[in-house]
């Protein structure tokens, strides 16, 4: 075998092969970018804009069985978004908020309650059986219902008596409970 020298214009031509390259690869890195943002965007129209477009409402019973109780607002939704990448679960959790206006969550009154709870598991909530047995009788639209392994929650009625809320009330103190239902159930006269 053979061995010569290289010619000195080998090296330019490797030199500007090189620099060839080098702008294909910038140019790919600029290509992998574009790539990058479309993706970005295909995944925003796929995922996230349907969540937040979604405004179907369920029943407060159909969240509750999903595992959203009391007075979720939209914004811990999207805060919920941030930090868990099940986009189903964030669909849901915007389908039981409440949005966030202090205005139309200030204003909202219910014509009576049902304080829901294991007469088992009364034990373990002194300030519920203590707003129970003192206090309760302040409210007469509000109703107290025992059912078997509950736990401690204030279920909110509508004119017809329907459910429209439900709120875990497990580690409310008894002003809390007080203080709540004053805001929210409407006076007897108002009835």
């Amino acid at each position: 075998m053979d061995i010569k020298p290289r010619p000195s214009g080998h090296f330019c031509s490797i030199h500007k092969s090189q620099h060839a390259v080098d702008n294909l690869l910038v140019g790919s890195e600029i290509l992998d970018m574009n790539v990058y943002k479309a993706c970005g965007v295909l995944l925003f129209f796929t995922f996230l804009l349907p969540i937040v477009k979604s405004k179907e409402q369920l029943s407060s019973r159909e969240c509750e069985d999903l595992g959203f109780t009391g007075l979720a607002f939209c914004s811990d939704c999207n805060t919920l978004a941030e930090y868990v990448k099940n986009q189903e679960l964030v669909s849901d959790c915007l389908k039981c908020c409440t949005e966030d206006s202090d205005d139309s969550i200030s204003k909202i009154t219910y014509s009576g309650a049902i304080i829901e709870v294991c007469m088992r598991k009364l034990v373990f909530y002194p300030e519920i059986v203590g707003f129970i047995e003192e206090e309760k009788d302040q409210f007469p639209t509000v109703k107290v219902q025992y059912l078997f392994n509950s736990p401690p929650k204030l279920i909110m009625l509508d004119d017809e008596g329907q459910h429209k809320e439900t709120i875990r009330i497990d580690n409310w103190k008894r002003e809390h409970v007080l203080q709540f239902l004053q805001e929210k159930v409407k006076p007897t006269s108002a009835i």
